[in-house]
């Protein structure tokens, strides 16, 4: 380039003619425009005079002191008017003629939605489109993988399964029978060396459920109120305490169990664990009502979590000790002061106290829990059929009951009930009517009376009246009336 601005051996003509490029402007502050020569514009249509068109240049040293005038000749110089091209429209190919390759790709350019991203990306992507948190680009190119990509396939099938138990409207409580379905497992491929005996089995199952709700619960629940029924002199019966005061109560009961089999009393130290009779002769057990009423008395300030740990350690003890003591130990006695029950339905009582007593602390502190499993709440139903016909002859003896119609010799068939529970735990029992030695009979049934079987549960545990009980009824009013009553005099403290 030149000293003049153009480059060697180009003529002036072959520049005027083209566009400018505009060189740096200088601030508007700084412009006196007053002091600027306007440049002389050409007439329409004609073109601009040499003039018009400054160099291109490097300036001169001279000329360098002056920036802003050619800074205000480029803003005032206005440029040509720009006039965009029409765009060439491509050629519409016949309708049976080929399609040319730029139609193909401007179609493929236009629907493309779905990024191209490597396997490993899309990959990752698959938890996230489970969980429609993808875009619409990121969702449909994992979903266009998916087509052919057999393992991601599987593997999202298994993370959508997943979610969906999320959002699952049902209870999220473990199965009661999940604890015997595992141990089950356990002891099948390495069975114990000392088994828990079968009529154990209820126990040790209502005690590790209710001790789990125990662990959920936060400390300010322990102290919540929990509202006791039972049925007594006819008439329903509360008592209020807490959920601390209800474990307190079923070890109190539990100690009865802990002498028969020769352990420590828990409640010795407060004077509960054995009482004596006015006129000075043995020692004898109290009652669990006794017994749960000297806690209560001796307990103060109440009891807190620090309760659940001696009961629960009192639990594995009494299942250790029946579980070593070998098979005769189930017909070992277990006085409750006024009756008695062998230790095998004596542990299943207990079993049916955890699960009502559980089901009252969890109505009490809004926790989901469900009834015990089939074949353990059929037990439980077994042991309250088997022990309405002494129930009866009490009430009989104390004039709450109907007379005695036909006395047969004991094992004899006698008027019977046919008690028929349904579902959960169900069967058909034959209650005897009118002797406790007498056997029930299908032959010798006289009326038939059907409930559900938590509904007989709670009957028995005096949560629901005999009266409010729905039952289905058949056959004699009496001996119906005589089988509910008994059934709700089963309940205690």
């Amino acid at each position: 380039m030149s000293g003049d601005g153009r480059e060697g051996g180009r003529r002036d003509d072959e520049v005027r003619g083209a566009r400018r490029i505009p060189g740096p402007r200088g601030a508007v502050d700084d412009l006196d425009l007053e002091t600027v020569e306007r440049p002389v514009l050409p007439p329409p249509g004609g073109s601009a005079p040499d003039e018009s068109v400054p160099e291109q240049g490097v300036p001169e040293e001279d000329e360098a002191a002056e920036p802003e005038v050619a800074a205000a000749a480029d803003v005032l110089e206005p440029e040509e008017p720009y006039e965009p091209e029409e765009p060439e429209r491509p050629e519409e190919p016949d309708e049976d003629g080929p399609v040319p390759e730029s139609a193909h790709a401007v179609t493929a350019d236009a629907t493309a939605s779905a990024p191209v991203l490597p396997h490993r990306v899309l990959k990752a992507l698959l938890g996230a489109w489970a969980l429609s948190a993808c875009s619409a680009e990121e969702t449909a190119a994992v979903e266009d993988h998916l087509t052919a990509c057999a393992p991601c396939a599987d593997e999202a099938l298994r993370l959508r399964d997943a979610v969906g138990l999320l959002h699952t409207d049902g209870s999220l409580d473990l199965d009661p029978a999940l604890r015997t379905r595992v141990l089950d497992g356990c002891l099948g491929r390495r069975p114990a060396r000392v088994p828990i005996p079968e009529w154990a089995t209820a126990y040790d199952a209502e005690t590790a459920r209710l001790d789990a709700l125990l662990r959920d619960i936060g400390d300010s629940d322990w102290h919540a109120p929990v509202r006791l029924q039972w049925f007594e002199d006819e008439r329903a019966v509360t008592r209020r305490t807490t959920v601390a005061g209800v474990i307190g109560h079923l070890m109190a009961v539990d100690g009865l169990l802990s002498a028969a089999l020769g352990l420590d009393d828990p409640l010795a130290g407060t004077g509960a664990a054995a009482g004596t009779e006015a006129s000075g002769g043995p020692e004898v057990p109290l009652s669990p009502t006794r017994r749960t009423e000297t806690y209560w008395a001796a307990t103060y300030p109440p009891a807190t979590r620090a309760v659940r740990e001696p009961w629960r350690a009192l639990t594995h003890e009494l299942i250790r000790t029946a579980s070593l003591a070998g098979p005769n130990v189930a017909e070992r006695s277990v006085s409750y002061g006024e009756f008695a029950l062998p230790l095998q339905d004596a542990l299943l009582d207990r079993a049916f106290e955890c699960w009502v007593h559980g089901t009252d602390i969890a109505e009490a502190v809004d926790y989901p829990y469900k009834p015990p499993s089939a074949a353990h709440l059929h037990r439980m139903i077994d042991l309250a059929a088997r022990m309405l016909p002494a129930a009866l002859a009490g009430r009989r003896g104390a004039g709450l009951a109907g007379p005695a119609r036909e006395l047969v010799t004991p094992g004899a068939p006698g008027r019977s009930v046919h008690l028929e529970v349904e579902g959960h735990g169900g069967g058909d029992w034959y209650i005897a009517l009118d002797s406790p030695a007498a056997v029930g009979s299908p032959d010798r049934a006289v009326a038939q009376v059907a409930l559900d079987g938590v509904e007989f549960c709670q009957l028995v545990a005096g949560h629901i009246s005999p009266v409010e009980a729905a039952a289905g009824q058949e056959g004699d009013r009496e001996a119906i009336r005589d089988v509910l009553f008994a059934s709700a005099s089963l309940s205690r403290l």
